[in-house]
């Protein structure tokens, strides 16, 4: 179902309030001096039941200067605007900030309701309404429907409300597959039901029972109720007036400004990237690090504007931007922003949100301009492509991607996901704790990393045969957890690039080479072992056996071992590759006949000493060949 938010707008004193009143019967001044001085201070909210039936939300904004902030807090989630001029006024100073804060927040669709015809003349309404199109001319209401009513008499509330039904029809309805988000205009409490917050859902749907996230304060809190025009239901979407009545929230822990949305699914920000526009008759330009008044949903902060490719902003130009904030915000790409100036308090132009969650930049770059170019203009793929080249290194799930790129479903963040992945722009890698994504830049910038530090190992150690794992970690992905870590591993692996043996690491394509006299050396040593098969020397012995430096023997020694083609059973005692492969032969056919073996059976069979049958027991327990019981071994696979 399509649902609909209709704002007023307008001078103060043209008859905004006592227009809504004439058409939906209902006041919306809450407060007393509001309803004493007899001006809107504050935001009014009811609804309208329209000619089709359908019902539809309404805000009511004050209009004098001095509520701006009142009225930016409201009027960024509704879908048309009734901007009211008095027939007796005209168009005065407010109306043309309102339209100017209108256009700023990307409104297109809205109605003029010139009001208070009976207090003046048709020739003087003729006027008015002559100056009306000429105030108008160049902005969005150009070619909107003028209807003059008079609140007091009725006069033309039947046409006013058949003119908003008609537009409601063309409207296309908010997106509700998107994350949950309501920005916060108002909150109370009720004896007996605690917190109640009310807003415009802008994206998304929520249910009784939901628990949120309450941005930028980072609280949890769970939606007890939900009522819509004043009518209790179980869920809300998108373009609706919500209140909702949340559990494990006090009054004092949330306050206009802040967001309610779905948990984990915003990350709060003192700065954000973004498109600027400054108002054609603003009053001033704007100078790098200017202090301003920022408006973002229902929230005011103070900030810094960073201008990036230049040194002032001009009257009716733009330029991207750093919004440096003074207080965290909650906001997510594509959002609008106004800003003002701070003294005088005047509207000077507004923007639309590129990223939510950026670097601190620096000015006069080029990449940065590129960056923030693809943000703006690129279709989503490229914005999802481009945030995931930029948190790779965090080795994000479709649920934080969706959250950095911001204002995209899981769903629709995950086909995109799918589409690149086809493009080989990015990869997918899935372990027990799910699938994460990167981009092929990170992986080529991986495979360059491993060949640098692989090669410098190899040139330093000639006779090893690789690094560590857990070495070559700490250089190159210190931050990746070990399952991650093993799938780029192995994607290195299956691209040739590196070699994996056990927990060494090496380049694809390298070998050990020996020299002449280091082959001769090496043949010795393997001939020792060789024939020595059981009762093999201990490698400290080596050195004067074969009459060489301790340090010659131990390059190679170690470099042998690391190859496979001597075997380190414990810290002491060495053995060949084939002495080994023929225990272990020897010990499983038996055991398969027999069940089990002592160790003197096992010494006898090899004819060995008791210390080295021991120590190849031992091997074998440790590498789940055998497994000890009491004083026998048996198969580790038959317990």
């Amino acid at each position: 179902m399509k649902h609909v938010i209709i704002g007023t707008a307008g001078h103060i004193d043209h008859g905004k309030t006592t227009l809504i009143k004439a058409l939906t019967g209902k006041d919306t001044d809450r407060l007393k001096e509001e309803k004493d001085r007899g001006i809107s201070i504050e935001l009014g909210f009811t609804y309208f039941d329209l000619p089709s039936g359908r019902r539809a939300g309404i805000i009511d904004v004050p209009g004098h200067e001095r509520f701006i902030k009142n009225m930016l807090a409201g009027i960024g989630g509704i879908d048309l605007v009734v901007l009211v001029v008095a027939a007796d006024e005209g168009v005065m100073p407010q109306t043309k900030e309102h339209l100017n804060i209108l256009s700023l927040l990307n409104i297109k669709n809205g109605i003029i309701a010139l009001t208070k015809i009976d207090m003046v003349d048709d020739e003087w309404l003729e006027m008015v309404t002559e100056q009306i199109k000429e105030d108008i001319k160049g902005t969005f209401l150009e070619n909107a429907a003028i209807i003059p009513v008079s609140s007091i008499f009725g006069k033309g509330l039947d046409v006013l409300a058949k003119a908003i039904d008609d537009i409601t029809e063309i409207l296309e309805p908010r997106d509700t597959e998107k994350p949950f988000r309501l920005p916060v205009d108002r909150v109370f409490s009720i004896a007996g039901f605690g917190t109640i917050v009310t807003g415009t859902l802008i994206s998304g749907k929520v249910s009784e029972g939901d628990k949120v996230t309450i941005y930028p304060r980072r609280l949890d809190a769970r939606i007890r109720t939900i009522q819509v025009h004043d009518e209790s239901v179980s869920m809300a979407e998108a373009g609706q007036r919500v209140a909702m009545n949340l559990a494990g929230i006090k009054i004092e822990e949330i306050a206009r400004g802040d967001v309610v949305a779905a948990l984990d699914s915003m990350e709060p920000t003192y700065m954000f990237d973004a498109k600027l526009k400054l108002l054609k008759d603003a009053k001033r330009s704007i100078s790098n690090r200017d202090r301003l008044r920022i408006y973002h949903g229902s929230a005011e902060v103070f900030g810094r504007v960073v201008l990036l490719d230049r040194d002032e902003l001009m009257p009716g130009e733009s330029a991207f931007v750093q919004m440096r904030l003074e207080e965290e915000i909650a906001c997510m790409k594509d959002d609008k922003f106004v800003i003002r100036f701070y003294s005088p308090m005047i509207t000077i132009g507004g923007g639309t949100v590129l990223d939510p969650n950026p670097p601190k930049r620096k000015r006069f770059r080029e990449d940065v301009i590129e960056e923030l170019i693809i943000k703006e203009k690129g279709d989503i793929e490229d914005v999802v492509e481009q945030q995931l080249n930029k948190i790779s290194e965090l080795y994000p799930d479709v649920t934080l991607i969706a959250k950095s790129v911001g204002n995209i479903s899981i769903e629709e963040c995950n086909d995109i996901l799918l589409r690149l992945e086809e493009k080989k722009s990015i990869k997918s890698f899935k372990t027990k704790e799910g699938t994460f994504f990167v981009h092929q830049q990170f992986l080529e910038d991986l495979e360059i990393k491993a060949k640098i530090v692989l090669g410098d190992f190899h040139k330093k150690n000639p006779l090893k045969i690789g690094m560590s794992k857990e070495e070559l970690r700490t250089k190159i992905i210190q931050s990746a957890k070990q399952r991650i870590y093993d799938e780029l591993l192995d994607y290195l692996s299956s691209n040739q690039i590196i070699k994996i043996n056990g927990q060494i690491v090496s380049l694809w394509d390298f070998e050990i080479k020996f020299t002449p006299e280091q082959e001769k050396l090496k043949n010795q040593i393997l001939n020792i072992y060789a024939k020595n098969k059981y009762d093999p020397p201990k490698p400290k012995e080596l050195p004067a056996l074969l009459s060489v430096q301790e340090k010659e023997i131990n390059q190679i020694f170690d470099a042998l071992i690391t190859d496979g083609k001597l075997i380190k059973v414990d810290q002491e005692n060495v053995f060949s590759k084939d002495a080994i492969s023929d225990a272990q032969k020897i010990m499983v056919d038996y055991l398969k006949k027999n069940g089990s073996i002592q160790l003197g059976q096992f010494r006898d069979m090899l004819g060995t000493s008791r210390k080295f049958a021991m120590a190849i027991l031992d091997y074998f327990d440790k590498n789940k060949i055998t497994k000890r019981i009491e004083d026998k071994r048996v198969l580790y696979k038959d317990i």
